[in-house]
């Protein structure tokens, strides 16, 4: 599957320490999964996580789900050995946690390369301080590694010491920069979590305003929060539809020689078409 199109709807995060939840993702539909070894996991179960987090990977049976391990900081007792254990192992990703620059990105690439870490094997960055923010742009340009930005909006709000909205405008500004250091880059982003279970529809329009934003899809923090992901972040049946004439129209056109394209009475250019097209490679990878 091309990583370009990949489709990171829903990424659920599942606490390391915690096997048979482990065990259990193996049959969630989720499009990616965080084996977290960091904020989920108790310091007196940080090596029992470590190791679990590391047999599921090798044991796979994930089938299409996209695996990334979340490690400790390097500043942390734990951080080196988790990013050799996940060299060794082989996920498709790397999540540092709290990344501020770009020397913390390739302080992580050296100790995976070191180690034999597989070339395709890329580094997410978690953007979760205002430090980090400040420094979007390094951090996602940091090396041909990194493969996407992750939002912390949780740690991000209690340092700004912002409260919770339900537009989340305090935040609007962090987002903002995090989703042009990320587009211009040409990498991923994910929006951050969304904390209250009980709020069904307050997940579902955290959601849309993240799918409006741009990002490719929201990290979550339980199981029931699947559907909605999954199709707020998916292409529309009229979105496809839409996407798949606008496409015929345009080859046709330049089949004619025509200077000139309408859709519903609306000029298409190539940027639509781009877009048209990203659109029905996107509904492709999702689709069984």
């Amino acid at each position: 599957m091309s990583t370009k199109h990949r489709p990171r709807r829903s990424v659920l995060y599942m606490p390391g320490a915690n096997a048979r939840a482990l065990e259990k993702s193996r049959s969630l539909p989720a499009d990616a999964l965080i084996f977290d070894l960091e904020d989920a996991v108790a310091p007196d179960a940080k090596l029992t996580a470590r190791k679990q987090v590391i047999q599921a990977v090798e044991d796979g049976g994930y089938g299409k789900r996209e695996i990334f391990i979340r490690t400790n900081g390097l500043n942390t007792p734990w951080g080196y050995d988790d990013l050799v254990a996940a060299a060794k192992a082989g996920p498709d990703a790397v999540l540092l946690p709290k990344v501020e620059s770009a020397e913390m990105v390739r302080q992580a690439e050296s100790v995976l390369a070191s180690h034999g870490a597989a070339d395709d094997l890329t580094i997410w960055c978690m953007m979760e301080t205002p430090r980090g923010m400040l420094h979007a742009e390094e951090i996602a340009d940091a090396s041909s590694r990194v493969g996407g930005l992750v939002m912390g909006t949780s740690d991000l709000a209690k340092d700004l010491q912002a409260q919770h909205t339900a537009m989340r405008l305090p935040l609007i500004t962090a987002l903002g920069l995090c989703l042009l250091a990320a587009r211009a880059a040409r990498i991923a982003i994910l929006d951050g979590v969304f904390l209250d279970l009980n709020d069904s529809d307050g997940f579902v329009d955290s959601c849309r305003q993240g799918a409006e934003l741009g990002f490719d899809g929201k990290t979550l923090i339980h199981p029931k929060q699947l559907a909605a992901a999954n199709e707020v972040f998916a292409p529309s049946e009229d979105e496809l539809r839409l996407s798949r004439r606008i496409i015929d129209a345009y080859a046709e056109a330049e089949a004619q020689g025509k200077g000139v394209v309408l859709v519903d009475g609306k000029l298409i250019e190539r940027l639509h078409v781009d877009h048209a097209k990203r659109v029905v490679a996107l509904a492709e990878a999702i689709a069984p």
